[in-house]
Parts: C-alpha cells; sequence; structure tokens
C-alpha cells in the first residue's frame, strides 16, 4: 500500500512540497478552481483553517482546469484571485490534473483509498474534498456540493485523536 507522505507536489510558487512535512496533521485535500459555482467555498475553507490551524489542521487546494476550463489562469493568476477575494492562506499548489493519464499521482492514490458513489474512482468536478487523519489514512471523501462547514466535527474528530 502506497503512504500518502510518499507524494510531493509542487506549491503554487513552484518549489517542491514532501508530503511528509505534513506528517501528524489533519489534511483536507481540495481540488479548486477559480470560475466554478463552488468557488465560494474557499471563503469556507480559510475559515476552516482559521480556526482550527493551531490543533494541526492544514488544508491544501489544488487547482484543477479539468472540469469545464474552470480554471485557466496561471499559478501567479490563481494565487492573487484566491488572496484578493477570499484571504486565502491555506497552502495551494500547482495547477494539476485529478483525473485521467496525467492526474497526479496523489490524486489517484485518494481515489483508491475513498472511492465515490458506488465506488466509482473518478472526481466528478471541482471542490471534492478528501479528509486525512494525522496517521495519514484518508479517511473520507466529499462530494463538491458539501460546504465546508459540514466537516467541522469530522475535522475536529480527527484534531482530537492521537497521531498514531
Amino acid at each position: 500500500m502506497t503512504d500518502l507522505y510518499q507524494f510531493a507536489a509542487t506549491t503554487i510558487k513552484g518549489e517542491q512540497q514532501p508530503l511528509a512535512n505534513y506528517r501528524g496533521k489533519v489534511l483536507l485535500i481540495v481540488n479548486t478552481a477559480s470560475k466554478c459555482g463552488f468557488t465560494p467555498q474557499y471563503q469556507g475553507l480559510e475559515s476552516l483553517y482559521r480556526k482550527y490551524h493551531d490543533q494541526g489542521l492544514e488544508i491544501l487546494g489544488f487547482p484543477c482546469n479539468q472540469f469545464g476550463a474552470q480554471e485557466q489562469g496561471s499559478e501567479s493568476d490563481i494565487q492573487s484571485f484566491c488572496e484578493l477575494n477570499f484571504g486565502v492562506t491555506f497552502p495551494l499548489f500547482a495547477k494539476v490534473d485529478v483525473n485521467g493519464e496525467q492526474a497526479h499521482p496523489l490524486f489517484t492514490h485518494l481515489k483508491q483509498e475513498a472511492p465515490g458513489l458506488l465506488g466509482s474512482k473518478a472526481i466528478k468536478w471541482n471542490f471534492t474534498k478528501f479528509l486525512v487523519g494525522r496517521d495519514g489514512k484518508v479517511r473520507d471523501r466529499f462530494a463538491p456540493t458539501t460546504d465546508p462547514q459540514k466537516l467541522e466535527k469530522d475535522i475536529e474528530a480527527l484534531l482530537n485523536e492521537a497521531a498514531k
């Protein structure tokens, strides 16, 4: 079984970031887009980040242009948009594919560990959310329609678990 911490991703500023740097944290990993009907969820994600970051929550945003071409801008455009419109301070990464042959290996792993409805592996749209425990195990997958605030109880429960 592949360990989540074996992966690395490129930050929105172009730096390689090993996911091992997040070992012992609760992670909420989200594929995002700037021109999506769910884009206002950035506000809810940032609210969760500010509320729980000091307790060990990290939110990792991965822009994706695979759904309706809703993330066409450059990394610099995306970062500016998120900061100016939603005050995003949680880590953002370079644009990735989440489905298909070019899918980032992290998302291939997430989909394998937490399939969608009826066992579907494909991510259906932007703002699909994966919740990962302090132990690095993918605990749940949430649909794009799930408002970030509805994850609070799940996040709190994982934050209260001891790291294994």
